[in-house]
Protein backbone atom coordinates (compact mmCIF):
# COMPACT_ATOMS: atom_id res chain seq x y z
CA UNK A 1 0.00 0.00 0.00
CA UNK A 2 1.59 3.44 -1.01
CA UNK A 3 2.19 5.95 1.92
CA UNK A 4 -0.56 8.56 1.85
CA UNK A 5 0.69 12.10 -0.01
CA UNK A 6 1.48 15.14 2.99
CA UNK A 7 -0.65 17.88 2.17
CA UNK A 8 0.98 20.61 1.62
CA UNK A 9 0.31 23.68 4.24
CA UNK A 10 -0.77 26.93 2.60
CA UNK A 11 1.42 28.75 4.58
CA UNK A 12 4.48 27.59 5.73
CA UNK A 13 5.65 28.29 9.28
CA UNK A 14 7.78 31.04 8.96
CA UNK A 15 4.76 33.21 7.38
CA UNK A 16 2.30 32.05 10.07
CA UNK A 17 4.42 33.38 12.74
CA UNK A 18 5.63 36.54 10.73
CA UNK A 19 2.21 37.21 10.01
CA UNK A 20 1.55 36.71 13.51
CA UNK A 21 4.66 38.76 15.07
CA UNK A 22 2.95 41.72 12.13
CA UNK A 23 -0.19 41.38 13.73
CA UNK A 24 0.96 41.63 17.20
CA UNK A 25 3.16 44.85 16.44
CA UNK A 26 0.89 46.37 15.13
CA UNK A 27 -1.21 45.64 18.22
CA UNK A 28 1.64 47.95 20.02
CA UNK A 29 1.75 50.39 18.02
CA UNK A 30 -2.26 51.29 18.23
CA UNK A 31 -2.33 50.80 21.56
CA UNK A 32 0.45 53.32 21.87
CA UNK A 33 -2.03 56.10 20.08
CA UNK A 34 -4.71 55.46 22.86
CA UNK A 35 -3.88 58.19 25.40
CA UNK A 36 -3.51 60.61 22.57
CA UNK A 37 -6.59 59.93 21.21
CA UNK A 38 -8.55 59.82 24.45
CA UNK A 39 -7.19 62.75 26.11
CA UNK A 40 -8.68 64.92 22.66
CA UNK A 41 -11.80 63.90 24.39
CA UNK A 42 -12.65 60.43 22.43
CA UNK A 43 -14.58 57.46 24.24
CA UNK A 44 -12.16 54.74 24.38
CA UNK A 45 -14.70 52.21 23.34
CA UNK A 46 -15.16 54.01 19.90
CA UNK A 47 -10.85 54.65 19.69
CA UNK A 48 -11.03 50.93 20.27
CA UNK A 49 -13.28 50.04 17.50
CA UNK A 50 -11.74 52.43 14.80
CA UNK A 51 -8.25 50.74 15.95
CA UNK A 52 -9.68 47.08 15.75
CA UNK A 53 -11.06 48.21 11.88
CA UNK A 54 -7.89 49.64 11.06
CA UNK A 55 -5.99 46.62 11.79
CA UNK A 56 -8.87 44.29 9.77
CA UNK A 57 -8.30 46.61 6.86
CA UNK A 58 -4.04 46.05 6.86
CA UNK A 59 -5.06 42.16 7.43
CA UNK A 60 -6.55 42.39 4.22
CA UNK A 61 -3.73 44.61 2.49
CA UNK A 62 -1.63 41.92 3.61
CA UNK A 63 -3.73 39.12 2.23
CA UNK A 64 -3.82 40.81 -1.24
CA UNK A 65 0.06 41.68 -1.34
CA UNK A 66 0.85 38.29 -0.30
CA UNK A 67 -1.62 36.95 -3.51
CA UNK A 68 -0.34 39.64 -5.80
CA UNK A 69 3.75 39.10 -5.28
CA UNK A 70 2.88 35.24 -5.75
CA UNK A 71 0.79 35.59 -8.89
CA UNK A 72 4.01 38.36 -9.56
CA UNK A 73 6.56 35.62 -9.15
CA UNK A 74 4.19 32.78 -11.15
CA UNK A 75 4.07 34.70 -14.00
CA UNK A 76 7.78 35.95 -14.16
CA UNK A 77 9.04 31.76 -13.86
CA UNK A 78 6.58 31.44 -16.41
CA UNK A 79 7.80 33.67 -18.31
CA UNK A 80 11.59 32.80 -17.67
CA UNK A 81 10.87 29.06 -18.99
CA UNK A 82 9.09 30.51 -21.91
CA UNK A 83 12.12 32.18 -23.07
CA UNK A 84 14.72 29.65 -22.31
CA UNK A 85 12.60 27.56 -24.09
CA UNK A 86 12.70 29.71 -27.21
CA UNK A 87 15.99 31.33 -27.06
CA UNK A 88 19.17 29.58 -28.89
CA UNK A 89 21.23 27.53 -26.85
CA UNK A 90 23.59 29.92 -25.98
CA UNK A 91 21.15 32.56 -25.24
CA UNK A 92 19.35 30.31 -22.97
CA UNK A 93 22.65 29.56 -21.41
CA UNK A 94 22.98 33.30 -20.38
CA UNK A 95 19.16 33.68 -19.17
CA UNK A 96 19.65 30.30 -17.18
CA UNK A 97 22.49 31.59 -14.86
CA UNK A 98 21.32 35.49 -14.85
CA UNK A 99 18.45 34.43 -13.09
CA UNK A 100 20.45 31.98 -10.52
CA UNK A 101 21.15 33.00 -7.01
CA UNK A 102 24.33 34.46 -6.43
CA UNK A 103 25.54 31.60 -4.15
CA UNK A 104 24.42 29.06 -6.45
CA UNK A 105 25.64 30.21 -9.72
CA UNK A 106 29.28 30.37 -8.41
CA UNK A 107 28.61 26.88 -6.70
CA UNK A 108 27.87 25.01 -10.17
CA UNK A 109 30.22 24.23 -12.65
CA UNK A 110 30.33 25.15 -16.04
CA UNK A 111 29.37 21.38 -17.12
CA UNK A 112 26.79 21.31 -14.27
CA UNK A 113 25.41 24.39 -15.12
CA UNK A 114 25.10 22.74 -19.02
CA UNK A 115 23.14 19.75 -17.75
CA UNK A 116 21.06 21.52 -15.57
CA UNK A 117 19.92 23.69 -18.50
CA UNK A 118 19.68 20.83 -20.95
CA UNK A 119 17.11 19.14 -18.65
CA UNK A 120 15.38 22.48 -18.02
CA UNK A 121 14.74 22.41 -21.97
CA UNK A 122 13.97 18.92 -22.65
CA UNK A 123 10.87 19.50 -20.49
CA UNK A 124 7.57 20.50 -22.70
CA UNK A 125 7.47 24.57 -23.06
CA UNK A 126 5.10 25.27 -20.85
CA UNK A 127 1.72 26.79 -21.22
CA UNK A 128 0.73 30.25 -20.02
CA UNK A 129 -1.61 29.04 -16.95
CA UNK A 130 -3.46 30.91 -14.13
CA UNK A 131 -1.12 32.99 -11.91
CA UNK A 132 -3.67 32.68 -8.59
CA UNK A 133 -5.05 29.63 -7.74
CA UNK A 134 -6.77 28.05 -4.57
CA UNK A 135 -4.44 27.99 -2.51
CA UNK A 136 -3.53 31.48 -2.85
CA UNK A 137 -7.09 32.12 -1.89
CA UNK A 138 -6.66 29.74 0.96
CA UNK A 139 -3.73 31.69 2.21
CA UNK A 140 -4.99 34.58 2.19
CA UNK A 141 -7.84 34.37 4.14
CA UNK A 142 -5.52 32.55 6.66
CA UNK A 143 -3.24 35.23 7.02
CA UNK A 144 -6.25 37.82 7.22
CA UNK A 145 -7.34 35.55 10.11
CA UNK A 146 -3.70 35.47 11.58
CA UNK A 147 -3.69 39.70 11.31
CA UNK A 148 -6.91 40.50 12.92
CA UNK A 149 -6.91 37.21 15.05
CA UNK A 150 -3.38 37.91 17.03
CA UNK A 151 -4.23 41.61 18.05
CA UNK A 152 -7.45 40.89 20.00
CA UNK A 153 -6.16 39.09 23.56
CA UNK A 154 -3.70 42.89 23.56
CA UNK A 155 -7.18 44.43 22.95
CA UNK A 156 -9.11 42.55 25.67
CA UNK A 157 -7.92 44.94 28.79
CA UNK A 158 -9.81 48.28 27.08
CA UNK A 159 -12.96 45.83 27.44
CA UNK A 160 -12.66 45.64 31.14
CA UNK A 161 -10.37 48.46 32.86
CA UNK A 162 -11.73 51.58 33.08
CA UNK A 163 -8.36 53.47 33.64
CA UNK A 164 -6.57 53.97 30.52
CA UNK A 165 -2.89 53.97 31.39
CA UNK A 166 -3.21 50.43 33.21
CA UNK A 167 -5.32 48.91 30.57
CA UNK A 168 -2.40 49.98 27.81
CA UNK A 169 0.58 48.37 30.64
CA UNK A 170 -2.15 45.43 30.87
CA UNK A 171 -2.17 45.23 26.77
CA UNK A 172 1.42 46.02 26.88
CA UNK A 173 2.31 43.49 28.66
CA UNK A 174 0.13 40.57 26.99
CA UNK A 175 1.98 41.06 23.70
CA UNK A 176 5.26 40.83 24.91
CA UNK A 177 4.41 37.44 26.09
CA UNK A 178 2.62 36.46 23.25
CA UNK A 179 6.08 37.88 21.65
CA UNK A 180 8.04 36.23 23.59
CA UNK A 181 6.64 32.86 23.11
CA UNK A 182 6.02 33.44 18.88
CA UNK A 183 10.07 34.53 19.06
CA UNK A 184 11.01 30.84 20.72
CA UNK A 185 8.76 29.16 18.35
CA UNK A 186 10.90 30.77 15.29
CA UNK A 187 13.97 30.03 17.19
CA UNK A 188 13.13 26.28 17.37
CA UNK A 189 12.17 26.66 13.57
CA UNK A 190 15.28 27.61 12.72
CA UNK A 191 17.03 24.80 14.19
CA UNK A 192 18.66 27.10 17.38
CA UNK A 193 18.05 27.94 20.44
CA UNK A 194 14.46 29.67 21.13
CA UNK A 195 16.08 32.17 23.82
CA UNK A 196 17.73 34.37 22.05
CA UNK A 197 14.82 34.63 19.37
CA UNK A 198 12.61 35.00 21.71
CA UNK A 199 14.44 37.54 23.70
CA UNK A 200 14.75 39.44 20.07
CA UNK A 201 11.21 39.41 19.85
CA UNK A 202 10.55 40.86 23.38
CA UNK A 203 12.76 43.69 23.01
CA UNK A 204 11.28 44.76 19.72
CA UNK A 205 8.07 45.26 21.62
CA UNK A 206 9.67 46.69 24.53
CA UNK A 207 11.46 49.34 22.39
CA UNK A 208 7.86 50.24 20.90
CA UNK A 209 6.29 50.51 24.19
CA UNK A 210 9.29 52.65 25.68
CA UNK A 211 9.11 54.93 22.47
CA UNK A 212 5.00 55.06 22.96
CA UNK A 213 5.97 55.93 27.10
CA UNK A 214 8.24 58.43 26.34
CA UNK A 215 6.41 60.37 24.27
CA UNK A 216 3.20 60.26 26.00
CA UNK A 217 1.61 57.07 25.49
Amino acid sequence: MNAPERTRPVLDPIDRMSEIVFGLLMALSFTGTMSAAVAEGENVGGVLAAALGCNVAWGIVDAVMFVLSGAVERARNQHLLAEIHAARPSEARAIFLDNLPDGLRSALREQEADAVLARVRAVPRPPRGRVVGLDDLKAAILIFTLVVATTLPPSVPFFFIDELHRAMRVSNAIALVMLFIIGAQLGRYMGRSPWPMAFAMCSIGAVLVIVTIVFGG
